[in-house]
């Protein structure tokens, strides 16, 4: 860990600006995380990685998101899709891919947000995969796949034709007839490489299908693609803090008199960080018997990170006054930052709907 804060205080906070202003997709640090080993902890050592586990991955996100969360979500995306393949039982695909996802070689995305809300009831699916000799062909567009560009993979769910059942797999802009596309410009993460993705008539091998069909494989990695985002709301209220902290030199007794202290910050977050790191520790056992009760608590704990990182980014907005409405000012980033937390998939309210169904 110490060589990863050594590689974002060197090499990544004098690029945060460009990042996030300049939209500067940050491909020279993602390598680097791969080589010293960032991306790997949960892949276990025969595929190039730590086997460290969650607990360790959330805490390089945390890490790294609390300089910048547009790359400390960048690296959960890397990660993740890690943690699709080293989960599935397509051994050809972790023999090709996972090595050099896990080492950053590759570099990788997650085309999850749409399914993930498909499967919550809260829209229609975006892709569907024809039964073809030796694989599938699979057609529709997917808004908005992050830590894209050119060579790099990601994963996709899809519909198989006349069923009810769906398929996942890994695909790369270079198989045939995918195509990306930058549609939109954001107000922040611009740098996190994020693309519409077209699929017309794309043929995917066996070699590339995670699971098919996967009603069992989704609710293997589900806990885990939710946990693990719970690092950027960490990392996100630990700098916020730290701002609100040096407000308080010039404006603490004026600041003393707001709704949310830093101390009271502080024990929430540690609270926070402390049932995170439980329940990451838990997750092994849980991936094949996984009980209503973990998942309540993953979501539970998703959605605490989701509502700190509001109150502590509008807290430190609030302790600097118009000095953090000065564009470009690091404070009013994190705000920005903070509302991605709360509105990348599962969204807050996507997280509600879930604990409903619970």
């Amino acid at each position: 860990m110490s060589n990863l804060k050594t590689a974002v205080k060197k090499e990544l906070a004098p690029k945060v600006k460009d990042i996030d202003q300049k939209g500067e997709y940050p491909k020279a640090f993602m390598h680097r995380i791969g080589e010293i080993g960032g991306f790997g902890q949960t892949v276990p050592s025969q595929y190039g990685g730590s086997n460290q586990g969650i607990k360790k991955a959330i805490q390089v996100i945390e890490t790294i998101s609390e300089e910048c969360v547009n790359t400390g979500f960048i690296t959960w995306c890397q990660i993740a899709c890690a943690w699709y393949i080293q989960n599935s039982n397509n051994q050809n695909l972790q023999q090709i891919l996972l090595r050099e996802v896990a080492n950053g070689e590759k570099l990788a995305g997650t085309g999850l947000s749409n399914p993930m809300k498909h499967f919550a009831d809260i829209e229609k699916i975006s892709l569907s995969a024809e039964p073809k000799s030796g694989g599938y062909v699979i057609n529709g567009m997917l808004p908005w796949v992050s830590n894209l560009g050119p060579g790099h993979y990601f994963a996709v769910v899809a519909q198989i034709t006349n069923s009810d059942q769906y398929l996942m797999a890994i695909v790369s802009d270079e198989f045939k007839n995918l195509s990306l596309r930058a549609n939109a410009k954001f107000i922040g993460l611009e740098g996190s490489g994020t693309y519409s993705c077209i699929f017309k008539d794309v043929f995917v091998p066996k070699d590339f299908i995670l699971a098919a069909p996967c009603q069992d494989y989704i609710p293997r990695i589900k806990p885990g693609f939710i946990l693990s985002q719970v690092g950027m709301g960490l990392g996100l209220i630990n700098s916020c803090i730290n701002l609100m902290k040096r407000s308080n030199k010039q404006l603490g007794h004026v600041n003393y008199f707001l709704d949310d202290q830093v101390e009271e910050l502080e024990l929430e977050l540690e609270k926070a960080r402390k049932k995170t790191y439980f329940l990451a520790d838990e997750i092994e056992n849980q991936q094949d018997n996984l009980q209503d009760w973990f998942l309540r608590e993953v979501i539970e704990t998703r959605l605490l990170g989701s509502e700190l990182s509001l109150r502590a980014a509008n807290a430190t907005m609030l302790y600097a006054g118009a000095r953090a409405y000065i564009y470009g000012n690091p404070i009013e980033r994190k705000l920005r930052e903070a509302y991605f937390i709360a509105i990348v998939t599962p969204a807050l309210k996507h997280l509600k709907k879930m604990l409903s169904k619970l």
